[in-house]
């Protein structure tokens, strides 16, 4: 039987505090707020208790933030996209940032199951001068319990509404393009690193946030397998490969720490989850 689940998340300023209320139907919700950096920053965990996703099943998660507020949010695991017996599983997220508002939607990654037919898709509507850090990581089966993705559907969709659209099909069977020089090359964890502003992001900003970005990749194992560039006057990428999540998510980590200073001014304080 297929579930769904729904969220609605909305955060707002009130005497100067960052608050966040939701409602929510079926197996999704957040946990406490917690404030590790003072009342303008709103820590969220989003939980989803049965853990993956089968085929049918569908999260659909919609996020507002408003003027003047900032939320982050993070998951405390992967989101699971397991064999879906025919049809499709999708996670879907909306979040509406007006003037002013920051949002930090970082969940950890999405794991693609042997045989799964899934779409993990995010869409991001950016007011002039709303800013946003997120981030997408997809892993390729579970490569250390030698669980290969050989088959199975899996598209990734990121956008920025009007200014950026990237989308990703990736078939378990395309073996020339998962183990191509020119496509995967074999590794099983690919990942994008996003800071995004609903206006054009002034010269200098975009020039310190590469060179910060560099610097983190340059002393990184990973430096031969990432790179980042201003792809769009209002957008900044980061994109790497490894061959497991764990090196991946330790670049992107470093990276959204620079770019917290380097961007907002703002100490690199991780979400509790992280040290769980």
């Amino acid at each position: 039987m297929a579930w769904r689940a729904e969220l609605k998340l909305d955060y707002t300023r009130e005497s100067e505090r960052s608050v966040a209320r939701y409602l929510h139907q079926g197996p999704l919700r957040i946990l406490q707020s917690l404030y590790p950096e003072g009342d303008q920053i709103c820590h969220n965990v989003l939980v989803h208790p049965p853990g993956g996703l089968v085929g049918g099943d569908i999260l659909d998660i919609q996020i507002t933030v408003a003027e003047g507020a900032h939320g982050l949010i993070s998951t405390p695991s992967a989101t699971r996209f397991y064999k879906s017996g025919g049809q499709a599983a999708l996670q879907q997220v909306l979040a509406t940032l007006a003037p002013g508002a920051r949002l930090e939607w970082l969940p950890l990654e999405a794991i693609a199951y042997n045989d799964c037919e899934a779409t993990n898709r995010a869409v991001f509507n950016l007011a002039p001068s709303a800013e946003l850090i997120t981030w997408d990581v997809t892993a390729l089966g579970l490569p250390s319990s030698n669980m290969a993705f050989t088959q199975g559907h899996f598209q990734q969709h990121i956008e920025i509404s009007g200014v950026w659209l990237e989308r990703g099909n990736i078939r378990g069977d395309d073996t020339r393009w998962l183990n191509s020089p020119l496509g995967l090359a074999g590794d099983k964890c690919i990942a994008s690193l996003v800071f995004a502003a609903g206006s054009t992001i002034e010269a200098h900003r975009a020039t310190q946030a590469l060179e910060a970005a560099r610097d983190v990749i340059e002393t990184h194992p990973l430096r031969l397998q990432a790179g980042i560039t201003c792809a769009h006057p209002q957008v900044i990428v980061l994109r790497v490969m490894s061959p497991l999540v764990e090196p991946t998510m330790d670049l992107l980590k470093k990276v959204w720490a620079v770019w917290r200073h380097t961007l907002w001014n703002l100490p690199s304080t991780p979400p509790r989850i992280w040290s769980v």
